[in-house]
């Protein structure tokens, strides 16, 4: 058995190095950034008065489905983010090697959380395009069920509380430039580089704003017992809508997602993983 395991974990260790695998990613990331670019489009529309988009992973893949050559693209995104969800499980599995101890772990277990967010980007690109996703706005059952188990309202409190420390993880990174790490050197010099950072700096900082209020509005419907106030990004998004100067505001995250999008193309461009 020990035998197997070794080989398993050579196996995964050269997929994990392979060339293939830096094209997998490059293919998700392009992926990836389309599903932004759209959801900057439909959260752009919203703070213009134009409600009738749902701004979510959901609701940019509708709207890019009703684009041009729609139909293929939707395709091309739930591809992406299978390629995405293998990379992020083999990082999980084996990935982070030169860190060690706790620091390792903690790595792998964000790694296993990106790809449940890829996968769930990718179930509903698969739904879209086999038109078994509904475009209207989702109730909120599954929170509601949660809230009804024993100690239900603190899991919901936590998830709130996991949220927005990703955000502000997110907002952290935007501040200390962390996410040059996933630019080659190549992709981090000249003007495009310059550039390619400025899309990292306000498109992470716009990302951790967006789940800053989603993990609030958990944090809320736990504190209040009324699990319909928790909510994802369309409904953070309308939050936002809602308060003073809220379409200026709303226009500023739109623009940040967009850049977070380009960002993502700048990455598939200049991949260092």
């Amino acid at each position: 058995m020990g035998g197997i395991a070794d080989q398993a974990e050579r196996a995964g260790r050269q997929a994990e190095n392979s060339d293939w695998l830096d094209y997998a990613v490059r293919i998700g990331m392009v992926a990836y950034g389309i599903v932004n670019l759209m959801i900057a489009w439909i959260a752009a529309e919203l703070a213009l008065g134009d409600s009738s988009g749902k701004a979510s992973s959901q609701g940019a893949l509708h709207k890019l489905a009703q684009q041009p050559f729609g139909g293929a693209l939707v395709w091309l995104v739930a591809i992406g983010m299978v390629l995405l969800v293998i990379w992020r499980l083999l990082e999980a599995a084996l990935g982070h090697r030169d860190e060690e101890g706790g620091k390792r772990w903690r790595k792998r277990a964000v790694s296993a959380g990106k790809a449940a967010i890829y996968g769930a980007v990718g179930v509903s690109a698969f739904k879209v395009a086999t038109g078994s996703g509904s475009s209207g706005k989702g109730g909120q059952s599954t929170t509601s069920k949660i809230m009804d188990w024993p100690g239900g309202t603190w899991i919901i409190g936590l998830v709130g509380a996991a949220i927005v420390a990703y955000g502000l993880n997110n907002i952290r990174r935007a501040w200390t430039e962390k996410f040059r790490e996933h630019l080659s050197a190549e992709g981090q010099g000249g003007d495009a580089g310059k550039a390619y950072i400025w899309f990292g700096k306000i498109g992470y900082m716009a990302k951790g704003a967006a789940f800053i209020v989603i993990g609030g509005l958990f944090v809320y419907a736990a504190t209040s017992h009324k699990p319909k106030k928790a909510g994802g990004l369309d409904d953070a998004l309308h939050k936002v809508l809602q308060q003073p100067y809220g379409p200026v505001l709303l226009m500023v995250i739109a623009a940040g997602i967009a850049c977070y999008g380009l960002f993502c193309f700048a990455r598939a461009r200049h991949l260092s993983r």
